[in-house]
């Protein structure tokens, strides 16, 4: 028993009557609309613009469609809040944002700037410790130096080696220097 293989051609032109049917049938869903707002905003929407556009600043049309006022729904519809949304929001971008997102904006900016302050004086603090550290070494190093006590240094071969006058001169500068530096 053998079947009957369906022509290659009847399924090519089935295929290609399911395309044509599918974009005429979604050929409304392109439909923008394209206009300037009072601010001279660009906005974009599939339902025509306010009827306080004018026609000189409508610059996109759908394709044979005329301007016509929103659809109306029922009031109670999901369809009914979802046009006045866009109705909503077409006239909101026109005047700048909400002013529910600018509070959520301005709290995640003071947020930020907060965090910045806090590392700031986090980092001036530890700053400020180790100035303190070094000042308590220096003025300890430079008692050491003019009571006389003997005192020596490594030297850049690994070797130690006693300070003579030269050497305790250079070295009571730098302790002195660091002190003037660090002791605020």
């Amino acid at each position: 028993m053998t079947l009957a293989r369906p022509y290659p051609f009847a399924r090519l032109a089935s295929l290609a009557l399911g395309a044509f049917l599918t974009f005429s049938l979604s050929s409304p869903a392109f439909a923008q609309w394209k206009w300037k707002d009072k601010s001279g905003h660009t906005q974009y929407s599939d339902l025509p613009p306010p009827a306080t556009v004018s026609d000189a600043d409508i610059l996109q049309r759908p394709n044979g469609s005329s301007r016509k006022s929103a659809p109306s729904f029922a009031p109670s519809s999901a369809q009914a809040a979802v046009a006045a949304m866009a109705a909503s929001a077409a006239s909101g971008a026109a005047s700048g944002p909400t002013k529910a997102v600018e509070p959520e904006l301005e709290a995640k900016r003071r947020k930020v700037a907060e965090e910045e302050a806090a590392k700031h004086r986090a980092e001036e603090e530890k700053q400020k410790v180790a100035r303190a550290e070094n000042c308590q070494r220096a003025k300890g190093q430079l008692k050491a130096l003019e009571d006389g006590m003997r005192m020596s240094r490594v030297n850049a071969k690994g070797e130690q080696e006693i300070l003579d006058d030269k050497g305790r001169a250079e070295e009571s500068k730098r302790a002195r220097d660091v002190a003037t530096a660090d002791c605020k």
